[in-house]
């Protein structure tokens, strides 16, 4: 009976110290590179004062190949408002679609304003815009919040997920193609489906797909990953650049990558690939100096600068395109 008792024992020993193993490592996990954030919040080391950046080097004067004439060095801005219609949903067209509040976080959009989870090519085709020159292309990225302030409006409390406060609206929203600095570009085939930025970047153990830059409107040669910390009277920064390599063949692909690749350090595109315009959105906010700011994220993400990503679906007519096209390769700076 002794041994027993002895043997119950170590077993009861054994399964009480196994969980508190468990427990103590499934905290360290959880808290990760957020030790010490609230739960669902952003850590402190998520934000940085602009005047800790380093400034970026200076940039590299223009390469021979574009001055020959083989580069395209035109851009074309495209006006579409800064999202003044509220236009947000917790949709995603580009990585769920027809699944409703499939992000579980919402979007702020811009260009065609039909655009959700249901949303087919003839819709998109078929719908009103607010870009000025009549694209009807959508363009989303996750809303930015005030933490500080409860969100009231019902597109500020339906998404969950932690995803709660005052939406900041965008102060101003610049759409932006560019060409390439070694070749010349072709035109997207409607209905291309884009996608920059990792929504996952903070459990997927690497930055390779982080692009979004943050920075501050009085320090343009700064830029950070993380969220910035400006002066009074400065505009909080966003910057997202999308791929603009095509494999010529598909609109999409699983994943949402391997059919438009970024570009190489030289500009050059991957074996297979062709230049396509580059699609960049520049955002800025009204913050008021010390406020704390969060995007959208899943909830494991816990609203890191780093997730930070942005969609865009080609619904332009073969006409408009053309008209990038030829002003992106003609060397023109150009608007609609």
């Amino acid at each position: 009976m002794g041994k027993e008792r002895r043997l119950l024992t170590l077993v009861i020993c054994l399964v009480l110290g196994g969980g508190l193993t468990a427990a103590v490592l499934g905290a360290t996990r959880a808290a990760g590179p957020h030790a010490g954030a609230s739960a669902g919040a952003p850590a402190p080391s998520d934000y940085v004062d602009i005047r800790d950046v380093p400034p970026a080097p200076a940039v590299t004067p223009a390469r021979p190949a574009a001055a020959a004439g083989e580069g395209s060095p035109g851009s074309m801005a495209v006006d579409c408002g800064r999202n003044e219609g509220r236009h947000y949903n917790e949709d995603n067209l580009v990585v769920s679609p027809g699944l409703r509040a499939g992000a579980h976080h919402t979007h702020s959009y811009v260009g065609n304003l039909s655009t959700d989870a249901m949303s087919t090519e003839a819709s998109l085709a078929a719908a009103a815009t607010s870009c000025a020159g009549g694209d009807r292309s959508t363009y989303y990225w996750p809303v930015l919040r005030r933490l500080d302030r409860p969100g009231t409006r019902p597109h500020e409390t339906s998404a969950g997920h932690g995803n709660t406060g005052e939406i900041v609206p965008e102060a101003s929203v610049r759409v932006e193609f560019r060409g390439n600095p070694v070749s010349k570009v072709v035109a997207m085939p409607p209905f291309l489906h884009a996608m920059t930025g990792d929504a996952v970047a903070l459990t997927a153990g690497g930055d390779a797909n982080v692009r979004a830059r943050w920075g501050c409107s009085g320090s343009p040669d700064r830029a950070t990953t993380s969220y910035p910390r400006c002066p009074e009277g400065d505009r909080v920064t966003r910057s997202l650049v999308f791929p603009s390599c095509w494999n010529g063949l598909d609109t999409a692909s699983a994943g949402h990558r391997s059919h438009l690749l970024f570009p190489g350090g030289n500009g050059v595109c991957p074996t297979n690939t062709f230049p396509v315009p580059e699609l960049r959105i520049s955002l800025a906010y009204e913050v008021p100096a010390g406020a704390p700011v969060a995007i959208d994220s899943f909830p494991e993400q816990r609203h890191s600068p780093r997730t930070d990503h942005a969609m865009f679906v080609n619904a332009m007519t073969d006409r408009q395109m053309a008209a990038v096209v030829e002003c992106l390769n003609g060397g023109r700076s150009c608007r609609t």
